[in-house]
């Protein structure tokens, strides 16, 4: 008989015994919450693998009494999901469908669309999971009827008390078949645990490997040597990763190329490909922006190769842009900008638009105070006329950066500007 996995057999029962998650899952946390008060929303678990999305989802199935549906996206068609759907109109269906749909990025637009006026009405209740962002992932009608949660990244003081929990199972396990009781020491724990990247059940698929690997100790040796590798190159006793992300941010930021791709290569090598992918993402129109316009897009299509090469070979497309981003003319005249006004806008500002803007002529509203004109009606098509609020008319968010692109740019709006095409 095949024997169940340990990551399987170690399976929480409990959201207390959950490894991490405290954010939600903790007392006092939103999700913690709503299960303990039976009041079960439509959710989104987003996140990496390994965090605990799937047993978050099966805890609350239970808790929940509803009948419990689980379909992977990634192998579903439209007839499993209308299989579970059509469930609704029967007796099992009677107290309530969950569902849990894991990867629900891969299903397409219309598979999504099928599931709306389900989980509208409550006959199904729906908890989806992916390790993509879902605000670019899913369908804004399924999003904007779920409450996102984020399962973030495991450390690894996180997975101490699952490992330890691990061990004792183990070793109760080998004496009933007669065997003697092994001992993890401190070092092998903590090489596991930062080596997984966050994963527990690669931690204990890891440390169920290295038990029967083992005679008598699970030392630092036999666990390398049953991982393939040894500590990350972060953890956080050590670099943190977010002060690692922060020293590959400010090192493009810099136009360091030698200091970018070495931050660039220990997140990769602790086998974080999202958070570095994320950053790259951000410096390119944070950092770069319109200095040198096209790096956002080169780096989204860094990002993409990466994502759909995973590693080892995502470090490649990954390299490319960080070198692109640290020796490209920089700019942060566009992020300056937003956050002026976005400064505005929570201040309460330019409540009210300049009646011109307005979509008047759809709802057949006659004259308008100020006509618009209409700017391609004019040389250059240009034409001078008011468009921010009047409490706020007068504003200068953006400033051009003193890049050849930037310059060039308020070359041509002075040319323009400058004719007499005033109203």
């Amino acid at each position: 008989m095949k024997s169940i996995p340990l990551a399987q057999r170690m399976r929480p029962r409990e959201l207390d015994e959950m490894c991490g998650q405290r954010h939600i899952i903790g007392e006092n946390a939103p999700l913690r919450k709503l299960v303990s008060q039976n009041k079960i929303p439509n959710m989104i678990f987003y996140g990496p693998s390994g965090t605990g999305k799937t047993t978050a989802a099966n805890i609350i199935a239970e808790k929940a009494g509803m009948t419990f549906f689980k379909l992977n996206a990634t192998v579903a068609g439209s007839s499993d999901i209308k299989d579970v759907l059509k469930e609704t109109e029967t007796l099992t269906g009677s107290e309530g469908i969950l569902l849990y749909l894991d990867e629900i990025q891969y299903l397409n637009r219309k598979q999504q669309q099928t599931l709306l006026e389900y989980i509208e009405d409550g006959r199904v209740t729906l908890i989806a999971s992916t390790t993509e962002n879902p605000y670019f992932y899913i369908y804004k009608a399924i999003l904007s009827r779920c409450l996102v949660f984020e399962f973030k990244e495991l450390s690894p003081e996180d997975m101490t008390d699952v490992l330890v929990r691990a061990m004792n199972a183990l070793n109760e396990e080998n004496k009933a078949q007669g065997g003697e009781e092994k001992i993890l020491d401190e070092t092998a724990a903590r090489l596991i645990a930062v080596s997984s990247g966050g994963d527990v059940r690669s931690a204990l698929n890891t440390l169920e490997a290295s038990y029967y690997t083992a005679d008598t100790v699970i030392n630092e040796e036999t666990a390398k040597a049953v991982s393939g590798k040894g500590y990350a190159s972060y953890d956080s006793e050590g670099d943190d990763k977010f002060e690692l992300l922060s020293a590959l941010q400010k090192s493009i930021r810099g136009s360091d190329e030698n200091a970018a791709v070495f931050y660039l290569a220990k997140l990769l090598e602790s086998g974080d490909l999202l958070s570095p992918c994320r950053r790259l993402l951000v410096i390119a129109s944070e950092d770069i922006g319109l200095a040198y316009p096209m790096a956002a897009a080169i780096t989204n299509a860094c990002v993409d190769s990466a994502i759909r090469l995973g590693l080892p070979e995502a470090r490649i497309p990954l390299a490319q842009a960080a070198v692109l981003l640290a020796t490209a003319p920089k700019s942060n005249s566009a992020y300056m900008a937003m956050d002026m006004a976005l400064e505005d806008v929570r201040n309460g500002l330019g409540r009210d638009m300049p009646s011109r803007l307005k979509n008047n002529h759809a709802f057949g509203v006659g004259e308008v105070k100020g006509e618009y004109l209409y700017p391609h009606d004019f040389p250059n098509h240009y034409v001078s006329q008011q468009y921010l609020p009047d409490d706020i008319k007068d504003k200068k968010y953006y400033t051009y950066g003193d890049n050849k692109t930037e310059r060039a740019a308020y070359e041509y709006q002075e040319r323009v500007k400058s004719g007499n095409n005033k109203k």
